[in-house]
């Protein structure tokens, strides 16, 4: 792998259905796209940005997004509701989510389609799940999804993963989840801000993780020998994983907070350990010194690392028509860089090009069904919780 890149971001620097079988199929409705255009939003200015921008809807304090296949869309909202933007603009509820521990980073999270949904109707869902003596830990849900006018339910809800152990505080749940192209699922777990259990094969925390759909284990794991939570880990070493997706040719990456002057863009490897906290292009935060990649190789090191840090939320590889000079590359929220930032690939070089700076930080990055890119704002700072859809400049 390579020693990484290092990206400095300074001012000189390029700005850079539900057709669910279990709800009657609608013909030809229309997409949120098309509802759009038809609604009173909000265009605000190119400012010399290869797209325009429009106002879709507000959230209260949305953390993730997904397309159900007729266009529709499916947020969750930290406190705990999950909502669905609907063609005609209006803000539906989906009840039947588990209870959630709210507070701090700690809430409601990502929500996540099965590759099979339009026939089987699954959806997935990760939350903060409180615990015994004030302790909480991320988890992961799936059930059922049936649409009504009002919104929708689930049904056969089960929790089929949970950190071990749970910890204090609030912080570091990570809590990403991508299906890969064989239907495997993985999951990004924090190290909850404990430092320790990144390196800690008895925990799954700080590690991605990779279950079947129903959250068993695959019998080739690369430490399912071990038995235990060891059996759930794919790899090991990292800190708050907030971006994990498949490119094009079926590779994972991953997009993780690292402590100061040290978040990564990381080709993610079977069995591979990637060092935290061990070693760091960035240090503690209380100025303490963390080695850097290159002293110790036998650590997977990162392809790109941002110092000052951009804190990456989120991660997509854009393959729509509508940009197509983006096809291939890597989009990633960026939460304290207020920006989405764009990399692009040769192989597995990996390089920040483009940095366009929206005034607020970026949540979520997700692409719809038309190619258009779609943007939540996280709700603190800027004007807050606001769906954005990113379209080409004509």
């Amino acid at each position: 792998m390579n020693a990484g890149i290092i990206v400095f971001a300074c001012a000189t620097a390029l700005l850079s259905a539900c057709n669910s079988t279990h709800a009657p199929a609608a013909a030809a409705a229309p997409t949120v796209a098309q509802a759009i255009k038809a609604a009173d939003v909000e265009a605000m200015p190119a400012d010399g940005k290869p797209f325009s921008t429009a106002v879709v809807a507000k959230f209260a304090e949305p953390w993730a997004m997904t397309f159900l296949p007729d266009g529709r869309a499916l947020v969750t909202e930290k406190k705990g509701a999950l909502r669905i933007l609907g063609a005609d603009g209006r803000i539906g509820n989906v009840s039947g989510v588990p209870a959630v521990d709210y507070g701090g980073q700690g809430g409601l999270g990502d929500v996540v389609l099965h590759p099979d949904f339009a026939s089987n109707g699954w959806i997935y869902l990760t939350f903060a799940e409180s615990g015994e003596n004030d302790t909480r830990g991320a988890a992961l849900a799936r059930g059922k999804l049936t649409l009504d006018e009002a919104g929708g339910a689930l049904s056969e809800v089960a929790v089929i993963w949970r950190q071990v152990p749970k910890f204090g505080g609030r912080g570091h749940y990570g809590h990403r989840v991508a299906f890969a192209p064989d239907g495997m699922m993985f999951i990004a777990s924090g190290e909850r801000q404990e430092f320790d259990p990144a390196q800690d094969m008895r925990s799954n925390a700080g590690k991605i993780l990779r279950l079947r759909d129903d959250g068993s284990i695959p019998d080739d794991n690369p430490f399912v020998d071990r038995e235990g939570v060891a059996a759930e880990i794919w790899t090991l070493g990292h800190r708050n994983p907030l971006g994990l997706a498949f490119d094009g040719a079926g590779r994972l990456w991953n997009a993780e907070m690292g402590p100061k002057g040290g978040d990564e863009l990381n080709r993610v490897e079977r069995g591979s350990n990637y060092g935290y906290p061990v070693v760091s292009n960035g240090d503690h935060y209380d100025g303490r010194d963390i080695p850097d990649h290159d002293t110790r190789p036998e650590f997977n090191a990162p392809e790109v690392t941002w110092n000052p840090v951009i804190s990456p939320s989120s991660l997509i590889f854009y393959s729509g028509s509508r940009f197509p000079a983006w096809q291939g590359n890597a989009l990633i929220g960026a939460l304290s860089g207020q920006s989405l930032v764009r990399v692009e690939f040769d192989g597995d070089e990996a390089r920040e090009v483009a940095r366009y700076q929206m005034g607020a930080r970026i949540r979520e990055v997700e692409q719809g069904p038309d190619g258009s890119l779609y943007l939540l704002e996280d709700e603190k700072g800027g004007s807050g919780g606001r769906l954005l859809k990113l379209g080409p400049v004509r």
